[in-house]
């Protein structure tokens, strides 16, 4: 088996075939190759060298680092780019360093007479199956520019779901992690002077005050222990998590029913169902098929398997809109628009405009959340924070009520 040759970063500047002075940066094996490919291009390389970058690291490749990229290359190609120039000017414009080694990575071996989806294949980290199945539908069409641009859209309007997702949950968190962290410096540094303050008194605590006080004691004592317990216990879990089907099966069922939460959840799952349908139908990939990457694409196991049994009935002849129904998941107006699509040979612009609802839907969804739980967030605050104000205070009331 040959081994890959590595690649390297270097700034070259050199002149066009009109004499004009360019520059730019690409990846190549050695500075020869690259003098090379640069003239067969139709540029005369004078300065060739190394880039070399002090105290920055390679970064890493995003999923919003795709969505853009399949947008860039999107645009090059419709205005008639060739495939090899456009990643070559798409690549060397990344300020991220991994983002460019990737994208100039899949540019040498299309140079080299790979296809593109089997070129993209190759990154299965960042270019899912889904992704390489309609590039090489595309490419097999002779229709590349126009499955580049649904796949473009595609991945921004995924994206544009999870930052809306990640904005329900990421806020709730972040509030309560910052009542958590104020919690704790008060009981470890805060109450303790005042207990010493207390001592003095030669008189019994209020019942809440010396309670507060041995939690003080108690985290002042265990709190590093508890700490690490709680971490191990915390990526012990992940772990788990990551490695168990099951574990994960069942969170995810639980996460569908709690209030408000499950709500958008449920709602996102049915817009990447109907999102990712669309667009693999639209593309021409047969319906059985699609169905296979549309279940990985939902998000959550509890869709996705029941995708997978849809998929099952589909093949066998049964309708898409009846096998939907029977797993019990998808609301009425869902199954009767694809329904609706299948009748009229309309099923890619049914699934669309449901996408497109709920999309809106879980947007909307999230702003109510948001204004939901601020409240909700500032009553926890004020009854953990306060709490502990109280406690601290009560004796000094009550000494001032006995003088």
């Amino acid at each position: 088996m040959a081994t890959a040759t590595k690649q390297v970063n270097f700034i070259w500047e050199g002149t066009d075939r009109r004499g004009k002075r360019v520059k730019g940066k690409s990846m190549a094996s050695s500075e020869a190759s690259l003098r090379s490919t640069l003239r067969r291009q139709g540029l005369v390389p004078i300065k060739v060298r190394k880039e070399t970058t002090l105290f920055s690291s390679q970064g890493k490749v995003t999923p919003a680092d795709i969505a853009i990229f399949s947008r860039q290359l999107a645009t090059m190609l419709t205005a008639g780019i060739p495939l090899v120039q456009a990643f070559e000017i798409v690549g060397a414009g990344h300020d991220v360093p991994a983002v460019r080694k990737l994208i100039l990575n899949i540019k040498v071996d299309v140079e080299g007479g790979t296809t593109l989806a089997d070129a993209l294949a190759r990154h299965p980290l960042y270019f899912d199956d889904l992704f390489v199945n309609l590039v090489r539908a595309g490419e097999q069409a002779g229709a590349l520019e126009s499955l580049l641009d649904k796949i473009a859209t595609y991945k921004e309007k995924t994206e544009a779901l999870k930052k809306k997702i990640k904005k329900a949950l990421t806020y709730p968190t972040a509030v309560l992690a910052v009542a958590l962290v104020v919690t704790l410096i008060l009981l470890i540094f805060v109450i303790p002077q005042f207990e010493d303050l207390f001592k003095g008194f030669g008189a019994d605590l209020p019942a809440f005050t010396q309670m507060v006080i041995n939690l003080s004691e108690f985290v002042q004592a265990k709190g590093w222990f508890m700490a690490m317990v709680g971490g191990g216990g915390m990526y012990a879990f992940l772990e788990w998590k990551k490695r168990s089907r099951k574990l994960r099966h069942v969170i995810d069922k639980i996460s569908l029913k709690l209030p408000i939460i499950g709500t958008i959840l449920n709602k996102a799952a049915i817009a990447r169902y109907a999102r990712t349908l669309s667009t693999m139908f639209n593309a021409g990939v047969p319906l059985v098929e699609a169905l296979e990457s549309v279940a990985g694409a939902t998000g959550n196991i509890v869709y996705e398997t029941a995708v997978l049994q849809i998929r099952e009935e589909v093949a066998t002849g049964q309708r898409l809109a009846a096998s939907m129904d029977a797993v019990n998941l998808f609301p009425n107006m869902v199954i009767q628009m694809i329904a609706v699509g299948e009748e009229s040979g309309a099923l890619d612009d049914m699934a669309s405009k449901v996408a497109d609802f709920y999309e809106e839907e879980v947007d909307n969804a999230v702003d109510s959340m948001s204004s939901l739980l601020e409240p909700m967030i500032m009553a926890i605050l004020g009854v953990l924070v306060g709490g502990l104000v109280i406690a601290m205070y009560l004796p000094i009331f009550k000494m001032g009520a006995v003088i």
